[in-house]
């Protein structure tokens, strides 16, 4: 049997959980439209007859602007060491500074690394030239894909292929080693970041204090956490106009991860400044960099 750990690495918006999911077949890894959606590692974990590849979905590394950014660049680093395969994904659209501080990270590592173009369905000649480049020196292999139009079956096949006889490192229907709670307010953070604008999706985090199990039901008791008081209230809504429908879409996910009606209750808190919080920050990351 087939199985390994395969990092996905590379800057913010290159569509690194998109692809994770492509590969899945399924929804594991929440994704937007917007840079710095992941912030947490995210093992995803596929089991087929004859391979098990644990994919490591990584928050993207660039320079930080805040505390909290630290915090995910230091995870994301450290989510490098240990895997039999790394992923450098680059963006067909987009290629910059952050893609040449990944390319400098993964050059002192001794781990193979397969060069991934994403987002081809969107792509700017010059800005894959570009990746190319990048990649040229780098990679083992380059595969140019668009995972958002599901391109990745020859990838899939030849990361099963590069990976080294070994164990069922999971039993097989589990799809990740993270808990509900995690799962859940990763759901509500992903309905936040669609729905809202500026600067409100990166000054929100989620905190699940209570799930309870009834028998034809399971209620969700979540806390939204934003950084400000104007905050709270561009959250909350006219009229609680938002957070309903925040509520909405999140229920709607979380029952189709759990199979089961749910009831979700949703409240809004401010603690000022949090994202510079260390106290905070060590509550929400300190797991990850133990």
């Amino acid at each position: 049997m087939k199985s390994g750990f395969v990092c996905v690495a590379g800057a913010p918006s290159v569509g690194k959980s998109t692809i994770v999911n492509a590969m899945m077949g399924q929804k594991v890894c929440i994704v937007s439209q917007k840079p710095g959606t992941t912030r947490n590692r995210i093992n995803a974990i596929l089991t087929l007859e004859d391979a098990q590849v644990i994919f490591v979905d990584t928050p993207g590394i660039h320079k930080p602007l805040h505390l909290m950014g630290n915090y995910m660049l230091k995870i994301a680093l450290s989510a490098l060491e240990g895997n039999d395969l790394i992923l450098f994904v680059l963006s067909a659209s987009k290629v910059g500074r952050a893609d040449i501080m990944v390319a400098q990270k993964l050059e002192t590592l001794k781990i193979p690394i397969f060069g991934v173009i994403n987002k081809m369905d969107i792509a700017n000649k010059s800005m894959v030239e570009k990746a190319r480049e990048i990649l040229k020196d780098l990679a083992k292999e380059i595969f140019e894909i668009s995972a958002l139009n599901g391109e990745t079956d020859k990838l899939l096949d030849r990361i099963i292929s590069s990976l080294p006889e070994g164990p069922k490192y999971y039993p097989e229907d589990i799809v990740t080693d993270r808990p509900l709670s995690f799962m859940i307010s990763e759901i509500i953070r992903e309905k936040v970041f669609e729905l809202t604008r500026e600067e409100i999706p990166y000054s929100t985090a989620v905190d699940v204090e209570q799930i309870e199990d009834e028998e034809n039901l399971t209620r969700i008791y979540a806390t939204i956490l934003v950084a400000k008081d104007s905050q709270k209230g561009i959250i909350l809504g006219k009229n609680g106009k938002m957070i309903r429908e925040i509520g909405t879409l999140a229920r709607k996910d979380i029952e189709y991860l759990l199979d089961r009606h749910v009831f979700l209750s949703l409240h809004v808190k401010v603690k000022d400044k949090w994202i510079e919080d260390q106290k905070i920050l060590n509550q929400i990351f300190g797991d990850e960099l133990r």
